[in-house]
């Protein structure tokens, strides 16, 4: 059964995570871009505060529009029934299995000498796609 509020625990626990979640990625970003290699500390940053940004739409979706919100949000944000919580489970399955193949790709990509920020960034966007395709097919199918 979908809910349309969201319960003091369930607020706080969101408050906890999201400020949680900042700290770590302030911290880690800022002394990437003290010590890290090239921009790296700057794509985390940037990255970051885009992921953040697009929680925070989605949970303002979920709690003041629930009749409009997509069922990757009801399911993220575990405001939905149990079919949302099946999709997501099983897309996450999907994305489980098909994350060691892909990053087996890139490992040996890597050994025959390609470029390893560009390795990472097309195994991070084919696991997005990969992720993000498994959730529309299981979605359509079920």
């Amino acid at each position: 059964m979908s809910t349309d509020r969201f319960t003091g625990k369930q607020i706080a626990t969101f408050l906890l995570v999201f400020g949680t979640t900042l700290a770590v990625v302030l911290t880690v970003g800022l002394l990437l871009r003290e010590h890290g290699p090239g921009n790296m500390g700057n794509g985390l940053l940037q990255g970051a505060a885009f992921g953040l940004v697009v929680a925070a739409v989605m949970l303002w979706r979920v709690s003041r529009r629930p009749d409009r919100v997509t069922t990757f949000e009801r399911a993220w944000t575990q405001t939905g029934d149990e079919r949302d919580d099946a999709v997501l489970t099983r897309s996450l399955a999907v994305l489980g299995l098909a994350a060691f193949p892909l990053t087996a790709v890139a490992a040996i990509a890597i050994a025959f000498g390609a470029s390893v920020e560009m390795c990472l960034a097309l195994l991070l966007f084919a696991e997005i796609g990969v992720g993000a395709l498994a959730f529309a097919v299981i979605s359509r199918r079920s």
